[in-house]
């Protein structure tokens, strides 16, 4: 599929709602699964140390969730040991990460079984989980990505992409707790880093995934890239995202900005129809008389 690039203003209108509509549903659907990681190999387990200890780490890990958007804590001990942590979205409510957070225990079960090591992604938070001695991967391993179907058409869809793209590397070392929200020329752009990443190595991390965006992606005009120790994502609006191109600590502010556009434009268009639906009443009834 394609699109063109930029719209024609007659398209405007429509595509405005149905951008605004998209925006609003997917802000709130934060417990979406995006993707599993799963070990090969399980617990052996004859004595139930290893369930007893995971237990108590998800457990402990959910009640952290409700006053923190990232932990990290290691149940049990030597080589029964099982560590593991959680993260949301730096811009979830404590009330909505623990929500987030609390989903993923049954989930993992479900989805990983009993293996030594496993990693639940939802839209607005995460956990993972591995055994005493398990290897890790590198910082920058591609762990998932996803190119969006449509596809932007004539020039400079590129260009606006990198800048958008280039916000994410510089918000997430402005000050934002490794995480950055906001928008550029009709791009909305996401971009977090694992809790307890340094600023240097979360930039890297994060230019890492901005690459393997261009790269992978090209012209889609949405992508997610999910790497060991960070991740990012960004949709382009051809309507054009109604918030100023977001800078330094202020991304937060645009992105709140953003949201009360969206609600301030659908109220008025749900005003609209009711009055409609009044004034068709109306007539109806002086008709009927």
């Amino acid at each position: 599929m394609g699109i063109s690039f930029p719209p024609s203003p007659a398209t405007l209108p429509s595509l405005l709602l149905l951008s605004l509509l998209a925006t609003t549903v997917s802000s709130s659907d934060y417990t979406t699964l995006v993707y599993k990681g799963c070990a090969d190999q399980k617990f052996q387990d004859p004595t139930g140390v290893y369930s007893q200890n995971l237990k108590a780490l998800f457990k402990t890990l959910v009640s952290q969730s409700s006053a923190a958007k990232f932990n990290k804590t290691t149940s049990g001990e030597a080589q029964s040991a099982i560590t593991g942590l959680f993260q949301c979205r730096g811009d979830l409510s404590n009330d909505d990460c623990n929500d987030c957070v609390s989903k993923i225990p049954d989930l993992s079960r479900k989805l990983c079984d009993s293996t030594i090591a496993a990693r639940v992604q939802l839209t607005g938070c995460y956990m993972r989980y591995e055994v005493s001695g398990f290897n890790q991967v590198s910082g920058t391993e591609l762990l998932y990505k996803v190119c969006g179907s449509i596809r932007a058409s004539g020039a400079g869809f590129e260009d606006r992409l990198g800048s958008a793209l280039g916000e994410v590397e510089k918000g997430v070392a402005g000050g934002g707790n490794g995480f950055y929200t906001g928008s550029y020329e009709s791009v909305f752009v996401l971009g977090q880093c694992e809790g307890d990443l340094g600023s240097g190595d979360c930039v890297d991390c994060v230019k890492s995934a901005v690459d393997r965006a261009k790269s992978d992606c090209g012209t889609s005009i949405s992508g997610q890239v999910y790497l060991q120790m960070c991740y990012i994502s960004y949709t382009y609006y051809p309507n054009g995202v109604p918030s100023k191109s977001p800078s330094g600590g202020g991304t937060k502010g645009n992105a709140q900005k953003t949201v009360a556009i969206v609600v301030g434009v659908l109220a008025g268009f749900g005003l609209g129809i009711a009055c409609i639906m009044v004034l068709k009443s109306a007539c109806k009834k002086r008709e009927g008389k």
